[in-house]
């Protein structure tokens, strides 16, 4: 018997690209055209509570199951199944399976239902195969868990004993890492009897890969369930195409399909969908998986305000994390007016500092103790050296005149030293405001990576933010003095009257934590370590192989 199956979903998931609005006439002739191109399980909408959804025909938002009978193929040795979505129904109101409509049903629940919810959860995946269905249970986003919690999911899965239990790579995020990781934990943990049923998305173009990676790893053993549409279709970027997977088992695995029958489907419906309701690779799909976004996020930015794609990015980058995974247009609206406040076009002001510390030697000078403690070896330095001296969120005397920058990320600190910089050169990061007319004023968000989620609340640190400036102009080379990191105990600042010690102490050890995670990140693009060396002692050296 063979162990890999294709669920084609395209009434469901690829119909969400025109909000599930397919014909009758086309559901069924689509449903029985599957079944017979050979197609396991044909997935034929979605079940929705009837307080929320009213049905009257022409969609595949059911309410009742009753509604779906129209659309299976009696007789067919194909699967019929819906999907719902545990936070949007109501389980009450679900009929006894009777065998003449959809048999199978998926119920999908996400982090947040697991949470708050999860005795009711449990207690409606058990109604549900109470009442006669095949149960396939779907955690929506897994790459959202830790190991620690898929294998409790396993456990809890293993314990309702359903068909199928999904990886569902919910926002198409995913590496070919992640899939192996994922699947092997719960291959290792999951009943042997219980299909593995992949589902993702192809934002990185990566669905068809996948899908035969899925396959290599369930050998011939594990129960597999491959989720695909038509053409790929489906919001933003789109699905594994079923045509493809379907060749592929021929070719490969001498599974029997029709695949003249699946492309005569995707000429009859899918063009002429796809021409009015385009999906598939574009580089805002792009943007959706490397944040984890919900696709209609991009969407609005894309539609709503035609921005260019480096904007989309960036605006995507500044919605928490967990928000991401939802959509509030309001939330969205607030943060476009914000990153207009803060965008500059800075590609002048990057070839004036290109000219001005190219080919230079380079000295950063941070507001540490050690800059007082170790006043002799830095001057030593710059007798030495007669480096271009960048100063951190304070004016330096330090250095010849003309060979000194102060940069400054900090809008409380830009304003203390307002005396001292008549007549500095300042560099400004975008994100503060009033800067002076003579300085060279920066783009905050290229400056920070929001996406890798490295650093905590430390990702727009003022030093990180210039490590990142220098390795835009394509310097990695530096020596730095001042970098020490806190301390619990002692002097931080070398103007330590300036600094908020009582504000910050709680949190010495997550600063310093976070700081590190961003450190080990930026001296990966050095070649060696020591390209960023530090003059005085710091807490961040052993991470570029010097003592601390």
């Amino acid at each position: 018997m063979k162990n890999i199956r294709i669920l084609d979903c395209t009434l469901r998931d690829g119909g969400r690209v025109i909000d599930c609005a397919f014909a009758d006439e086309q559901t069924r002739d689509i449903s029985r055209r599957l079944a017979g191109a050979g197609i396991e399980i044909v997935e034929l909408g979605f079940l929705r509570d009837p307080a929320r959804v009213e049905y009257k025909g022409g969609s595949t938002f059911f309410t009742r199951a009753e509604q779906l009978r129209p659309f299976v193929v009696p007789g067919s040795d194909t699967l019929f199944v819906a999907f719902i979505d545990y936070s949007l129904y109501d389980f009450s109101t679900l009929s006894p399976c009777d065998g003449s409509s959809v048999t199978g049903l998926r119920v999908g629940f996400t982090k947040k239902d697991l949470t708050k919810h999860r005795k009711d959860l449990v207690r409606c995946l058990r109604l549900v195969k109470s009442l006669g269905y095949r149960l396939f249970i779907q955690g929506v986003n897994s790459l959202g868990y830790s190991d620690r919690e898929l294998l409790d999911i396993v456990e809890m899965v293993n314990d309702i004993g359903p068909d199928g239990f999904g990886i569902v790579d919910t926002y198409g995020a995913m590496y070919t890492e992640d899939v192996q990781r994922i699947y092997s934990l719960i291959d290792h943990n999951l009943a042997p009897s219980i299909a593995i049923d992949f589902h993702s998305h192809n934002n990185f173009q990566l669905s068809f890969a996948f899908a035969q990676e899925v396959i290599r790893l369930s050998g011939d053993s594990r129960p597999l369930v491959l989720d695909a549409t038509l053409n790929g279709m489906g919001k933003c970027a789109g699905n594994l195409n079923t045509e493809l997977i379907v060749d592929y088992l021929v070719r490969k695995k001498h599974q029997d399909y029709d695949f003249d029958a699946i492309l005569d489907l995707i000429d009859e419906y899918m063009y002429q969908i796809k021409a009015e309701h385009p999906w598939g690779y574009s580089i805002p799909a792009v943007m959706a998986g490397i944040y984890k976004s919900h696709p209609n996020n991009v969407i609005y930015l894309t539609e709503k305000f035609r921005l260019a794609t480096k904007d989309i990015e960036h605006i995507i980058s500044m919605i928490d994390p967990e928000v991401r995974q939802r959509y509030d247009y309001d939330n969205i609206q607030r943060l476009y007016a914000e990153y207009n406040h803060t965008r500059v076009d800075d590609r002048a002001v990057l070839d004036t500092l290109g000219q001005a510390l190219r080919g230079q030697e380079l000295l950063l000078l941070l507001p540490g103790k050690s800059l007082v403690t170790h006043e002799r070896q830095i001057d030593a330095l710059i007798a030495q050296k007669d480096p271009v001296i960048l100063s951190v969120n304070f004016v330096t005397d330090k250095g010849r005149a003309g060979r000194r920058f102060a940069f400054f990320g900090s809008e409380k600190r830009y304003k203390k030293f307002a005396a001292a910089r008549e007549g500095a050169a300042c560099i400004v990061v975008s994100n503060i405001a009033g800067a002076g007319e003579g300085d060279l004023v920066v783009n905050y968000e290229n400056l920070v990576d929001r996406a890798s989620g490295i650093g905590g609340e430390e990702f727009d640190n003022t030093m990180v933010m210039l490590l990142n400036l220098l390795r835009r102009l394509g310097m990695r080379r530096m020596d730095v003095a001042g970098f020490d990191g806190f301390a619990p105990a002692g002097e931080n600042y070398y103007d330590e009257a300036a600094f908020d010690k009582k504000r910050f102490a709680a949190r010495f050890a997550e600063i310093n934590a976070n700081m590190s995670a961003l450190l080990r990140e930026y001296a990966k693009s050095l070649d060696r370590p020591d390209d960023l060396h530090f003059v005085t002692p710091s807490l961040y050296a052993p991470i570029f192989g010097q003592q601390a």
